[in-house]
């Protein structure tokens, strides 16, 4: 399927592809060997994805936390899962409680949705997993309450926290000790957190929403004016659901559903796929012209669209309708750049991990705050730090995605997953909120029609079009800007972390290749 690679064409990079039977990837050194502990204590697939996302709300707290969202794809036994682990807005928002606002807020209590990734933890763990829930959380627990030693890149992401967070005392008393970041090799412990871990296994997550711990979290939004109660958390409840899918070349790829944003990705292969995008050289032009063309569409449409499920105007059908797509190819142009709109009528703070093993299992899993440490509310003597998913509600009164009570907001975190004739393939994501579709299509485009490894693929130099259509390129395919330019297209400065950082499991015939985004201070590991 891969073709030996000419020295000349590979992309530098400080990392090689890891070969194994078993294999966990992920954006932390430290949680993928959690992962890996979880799988030679016996464990599969889904439990070593497990103790290595509750670890990275340790160890990654500037992406990540106890206070999450989440989303999975499972494979298991040549069938596909999907999880959605977001939650909902608190019952008592309403349009006029954000009035007087120009957007939504991005910080504080008017931003926090229900965190669903404890739910989503139980979820996973009580369908497909083989270790006791408690186990899963004693690598995390241990680096909470004994410390670790922070990462070089999640150092850096953490020294704008005393900026960004400086008017919420409890955030600075937990994440900015002695009112500092710490820096990369600065030892970071918090106790309290390694507690509410503790707590959250011991009792399955019953504590986080129907017992103490919800208590707690109603309680400090009771006294900072905020809205949620504790039926709202007692409501939520993670879905099982059917995954929405799109043929590209001889793959299948599957999202998860809205309200996330991987349709955007789907409609955007679609279209490539019309064009037979496999046609053009690597890093040329035309390829790149003809990629940001139809992500330019497919997020046209999501952002019109994408809302959650019960408010949606129109159909997953009809956003993913063949003739449709076939249209909005024949309207791309080689020679020029295009601005389009919806034609259908009717993070940087994420983590992106997956994991496979001997069985066959493989899952592709993303948990996340949103901006960086997320909302900036942290619950006093707990270490849970929540996220600011709500403000991924638009203000727009005649817009599906408005925000209102108990719905679940427009959601930018999506694993994805590849299927060739029904067998799996490839468990694969791309962190950073707006890069997140387009980085599926363009590791999808690196691997299977320019025939790299994982590795590769996740090395190559990428593009990234904004939600404006502006465009920015990454250092290795700068060359083309005024070729592009000259086709129409603007172009954007490019701003830290832009370009998100990713992982990939690809399933071979005698096991897993996989790679891990040098973006990031990620690891992939195996044995």
């Amino acid at each position: 399927m891969f073709q030996s690679l000419d020295p000349s064409y590979r992309y530098s990079s400080r990392r090689s592809d890891v070969y194994a039977r078993n294999i966990v990837s992920t954006s932390q050194p430290l949680a993928t060997q959690a992962g890996i502990e979880m799988l030679k204590a016996g464990g599969n697939a889904v439990d070593a994805i497990l103790a290595s996302a509750i670890t990275l709300t340790v160890v990654e707290p500037v992406s990540n936390g106890i206070g999450s969202d989440a989303f999975a794809i499972v494979n298991a036994g040549n069938k596909t899962y999907g999880l959605n682990a977001s939650g909902r807005s608190p019952a008592a928002w309403t349009p006029e409680r954000f009035q007087e606002n120009d957007s939504m807020p991005t910080i504080g209590w008017d931003c926090v949705t229900v965190p669903g990734v404890v739910d989503g933890w139980v979820k996973l763990s009580d369908r497909f997993g083989n270790l006791p829930f408690a186990q899963l959380f004693q690598p995390a627990i241990k680096y909470a309450s004994e410390g670790f030693l922070v990462s070089p890149i999640i150092a850096n992401s953490w020294a704008s926290a005393p900026q960004i967070y400086q008017d919420y005392p409890e955030f600075c008393r937990a994440f900015l000790p002695d009112g500092n970041a710490p820096k990369a090799g600065d030892v970071f412990r918090l106790p309290e957190q390694g507690a509410t871990l503790a707590e959250i296994a011991e009792t399955k997550g019953e504590s986080f929403y129907r017992g103490r711990l919800a208590e707690m979290i109603a309680a400090a939004a009771m006294k900072e004016s905020g809205a949620m109660t504790k039926d709202d958390l007692a409501s939520h409840d993670s879905l099982w659901v059917d995954c929405i899918s799109q043929d590209f070349l001889d793959l299948r790829i599957y999202e998860i559903p809205p309200n996330g944003q991987g349709l955007a990705s789907l409609i955007a292969l679609g279209i490539l796929d019309r064009l037979e995008i496999s046609q053009y050289p690597a890093d040329s032009a035309d390829s790149v012209h003809l990629q940001i063309e139809a992500m330019k569409v497919g997020f046209a449409e999501a952002h019109q669209h994408i809302a959650d499920p019960n408010s949606m105007h129109v159909t997953i059908e009809a956003l993913l309708d063949p003739t449709q797509m076939s249209q909005r190819a024949k309207s791309i142009k080689l020679s020029h750049a295009h601005f389009p709109i919806s034609e259908v009528s009717g993070d940087r703070g994420t983590v992106y991990l997956c994991a496979a093993d001997e069985t066959g299992m493989m899952i592709s899993y993303i948990q996340s705050n949103y901006e960086g440490f997320g909302s900036g509310i942290v619950i006093p003597g707990t270490g849970i730090s929540l996220q600011s998913r709500g403000s991924g509600f638009s203000l727009e009164p005649s817009h599906p995605n408005r925000v209102n009570g108990s719905k679940r907001p427009f959601h930018t975190i999506i694993p994805a997953f590849a299927t060739r004739g029904d067998q799996p393939l490839l468990a694969f994501g791309v962190m950073g909120k707006h890069m997140q579709p387009q980085g599926h299509v363009q590791v999808l485009i690196r691997m299977f029609c320019q025939d790299l490894m994982p590795q590769q693929a996740l090395d190559a130099p990428r593009w990234y079009v904004s939600e404006d259509f502006a465009v920015c390129l990454e250092s290795g395919l700068k060359h083309l800007q005024p070729e592009l330019e000259r086709r129409g297209h603007r172009f954007t400065q490019e701003t830290p972390g832009l370009f998100g950082g990713g992982q990939a499991i690809l399933r071979t015939k005698n096991g897993y290749i996989s790679g891990s985004d040098p973006r990031k201070d990620g690891h992939a590991a195996g044995f």
